[in-house]
């Protein structure tokens, strides 16, 4: 006799429907992340040809490698707010295809000013963060969110692919061929998602009007205290990633490619940690995940600031500090998918995600700041010292019975 005929419950099928489509939509919605975050750091990658072939000072090359990070981070609130309204698979394959007008823009300046102004439109497809995590969060039950947000949040990986790939794609197909080869990718991307992609059985369509969900989020306690711990933790992600090729080339006169390369290992080394810092949320708590994350980045920058001998431990430093923020970026959307409501996770990752961004941008431009000043970064490695135990202390304080 069946289980059913004993009385037994059946399975849930909206469970067994949403379980069908998990791991499809989760592989889909990361690799298109990773794509869009590889066109959002186009620039950083080859910032010494920009230095060679338009004599720019340290300042002008950070505030160049930092200006898409400006709307990769304030175009998040829009977006996620979209992405409420309108769905991840429809958002996702928008954000790549207008991507598409500054990745070739940008490839075919040829002066300073233009190189900003469609930097400043590069950032555009930085804003895909603020689709996938409402995206994915949709798409599992709220025990297994730590996982999938940490999963998608490996996408960030693209930097790495950027870094790795960029450099050496530029000296084979020269700079406009190289952005032709990702308008492309983006293209195909944008097809992919519309084509392969489901939003979740779960999700419904936010109707009311944007800005009452965007107040109605910032009353949310969670929105303000998730967006300092992310500001800190992905901005110093977003930072070093972007600008790490300039200060390897200025503190220890790597070529370009040799700088990339050891930027690569950087970006895999928080691609790794990142859904080990969801997984580990799921099964210690955020809180824990957390205090590690930034405790372990105050120690990193406290042996930078001594410019250590490169590779050991200067290499293995930036690598471990790479490792911690990646554990950190994981742990505050563990946290963010713990304490926000379904219906608002959209509205609140975009707020938290510009958050992250905007904490990506300063440090590039202090950097270079501190550096034409000094001539070294010291001063840039206190501060950020300073500011992941500032971190840390509030989130021991803030979320102690979390």
């Amino acid at each position: 006799m069946s289980e059913l005929r004993k009385g037994s419950r059946s399975p849930d099928p909206g469970l067994a429907v949403l379980r069908s489509g998990q791991a499809r939509n989760l592989v889909l919605a990361t690799f298109a992340f990773a794509v869009t975050f590889w066109a959002w750091n186009l620039i950083g990658p080859l910032a010494a040809t920009y230095n060679r072939r338009l004599g720019l000072s340290p300042t002008q090359t950070s505030l160049l490698v930092a200006i898409p990070v400006v709307v990769g981070a304030l175009g998040r609130i829009p977006v996620g707010v979209l992405a409420d309204r309108f769905g991840g698979r429809r958002m996702f394959a928008a954000v790549c295809f207008v991507s598409i007008v500054p990745v070739l823009c940008v490839g075919w300046s040829g002066s300073y000013g233009w190189l900003l102004f469609w930097g400043f439109l590069l950032g555009i497809p930085g804003t895909s963060f603020a689709i996938g995590i409402p995206f994915v969060n949709a798409w599992y039950e709220p025990a297994r969110r730590g996982f999938a947000t940490g999963v998608f949040g490996a996408g960030m990986g693209g930097t790495a692919l950027s870094a790795f790939f960029t450099p050496r794609l530029a000296e084979a197909f020269g700079r406009p061929g190289t952005h032709v080869l990702m308008a492309a990718v983006l293209a195909l991307t944008g097809v992919l998602m519309l084509g392969a992609s489901r939003d979740s059985p779960l999700w419904s369509p936010a109707t009311a009007p944007a800005l009452p969900r965007i107040r109605e989020a910032l009353k949310v306690r969670a929105t303000w205290q998730c967006s300092f711990l992310y500001a800190v933790a992905f901005g110093g992600f977003v930072a070093f990633s972007t600008y790490l090729p300039a200060l390897l080339e200025n503190a220890y006169r790597f070529a370009q490619t040799e700088a990339g390369m050891r930027t690569a290992g950087f970006s895999i080394a928080a691609v790794l940690s990142r859904p080990l810092g969801g997984t580990l949320s799921d099964r210690l708590g955020a809180v824990r995940v957390l205090i590690v994350a930034f405790g372990g980045v105050v120690v990193m920058a406290v042996v930078l600031m001594f410019r250590p001998p490169v590779e050991v431990p200067a290499g293995a430093s930036f690598v471990l500090m790479a490792f911690f923020l990646g554990l950190g970026t994981g742990g505050v959307f563990a946290l963010v998918a713990k304490l926000v409501e379904a219906s608002k996770v959209g509205t609140v990752t975009g707020l938290v995600g510009a958050a992250g961004g905007l904490g990506g941008y300063f440090p590039p431009l202090v950097m270079g700041a501190v550096y034409s000043a000094t001539g070294r970064y010291t001063i840039g490695y206190v501060l950020l010292a300073v500011t992941a135990a500032a971190a840390l202390l509030y989130t021991w304080r803030a979320f102690r019975q979390a």
